[in-house]
């Protein structure tokens, strides 16, 4: 097919993406509105969920339908999509009396989810739909219906699925976080259901995984004069040491950035006692913490590193700040 160029001297690439944005941005919006009763049916319905989501759709709404399935299961609602020419073919065996079906289509007349519809039926299975069509055979044929309404398509020439589809996306994600939110969903469980990437080590991590331990702890006992405190943090290599009590309790903590400030003023510093120049009731982070954590509160304090303890303040290490981003976080 040839189709003739726009000359780009008398036209602006840039604002045109930009008015696409504007209209899809205003149809989203547009949706709040529409969530309404059967939007709160919708979400309780799936708060009780004991089966499966199966998600329904053709073409773009199926493609839209692909990535909620995704996003449910990511959230611990277990879903999966199934193209309904499929469904007739054999996956019929995947739907379970248990499950609920989410059917996409935005006129609610498209042809192979208007031949699945009887089958669920009969299977006495609930339905939800997303359209745009209230009064659709889709939509006369579920149990909720939500409305996607929009009033123009992106398309210039209002065709081709832009809009339509962009407030299906929105509306499903909002459903999608909210049953979370009422299933009681944290991040600790998104992170078991994350345990790969950067997203996965920022939530599953923890301090005790990177800390510097053993020999590298960087500990000294609050009598350790500051010359032989120096030894102990250059042999560590993170620059700093924490001060322990008798019983290995952390009391103090004694950095580089200590020592240079305060050896300006105190040339003998070096002879006296760690626990009468280190910082007393220094900030410190629970082995069992997540690294993100520590990162947060290195970032907040300006710290480069801090003392590591476990639950009875006992000093079991020591977090550097470049050991963190050595892990990419």
């Amino acid at each position: 097919m040839v189709t003739k160029k726009i000359n780009t001297k008398n036209f602006s690439i840039t604002n045109l993406a930009k008015n696409i944005i504007e209209i899809e941005s205003k149809q989203i919006l547009l949706q709040k509105k529409h969530i309404d009763k059967q939007f709160i049916k919708a979400a309780l319905l799936l708060r009780d969920l004991s089966g499966k989501l199966i998600v329904l759709g053709v073409g773009k709404s199926g493609l839209i339908g692909r990535k909620l399935a995704a996003t449910f299961s990511s959230i611990n609602i277990p879903s999966i999509f199934l193209h309904p020419v499929e469904l007739l073919h054999g996956d019929l065996g995947t739907i379970k009396q248990e499950d609920i079906v989410l059917v996409l289509s935005y006129s609610g007349e498209t042809e192979e989810i208007k031949n699945v519809l009887p089958i669920l039926k009969n299977f006495n299975i609930k339905i939800i739909s997303f359209t745009g069509e209230k009064k659709s055979k889709l939509a006369k044929n579920s149990d909720i219906v939500i409305n996607t309404k929009i009033t123009k398509e992106a398309c210039p020439y209002g065709i081709v699925p832009t809009s339509s589809t962009t407030a299906m996306l929105a509306v499903g994600d909002a459903l999608g976080i909210t049953v979370a939110q009422l299933r009681g969903f944290k991040k600790e469980d998104f992170a078991k259901l994350h345990p790969s990437g950067k997203l996965g080590k920022i939530l599953n991590i923890r301090v005790k995984d990177l800390m510097h331990k053993g020999k590298y702890k960087s500990v000294v006992k609050e009598n350790t004069k500051v010359k032989d405190a120096i030894i102990v943090m250059t042999s560590s290599r993170v620059g700093a040491t924490s001060v322990v009590d008798n019983k290995g309790r952390l009391i103090g903590y004694f950095t580089d950035g200590d020592l240079r400030r305060k050896i300006r003023d105190d040339i003998d510093m070096l002879n006296k006692k760690i626990k009468d120049v280190m910082t007393k009731n220094p900030k410190f982070i629970y082995e069992t913490d997540l690294v993100v954590k520590a990162k947060e509160m290195m970032k907040e304090f300006n710290f480069d590193n801090l003392p590591v303890v476990n639950k009875k303040l006992v000093v079991v290490g020591i977090i550097d700040e470049r050991d963190i981003l050595k892990e990419g976080l």
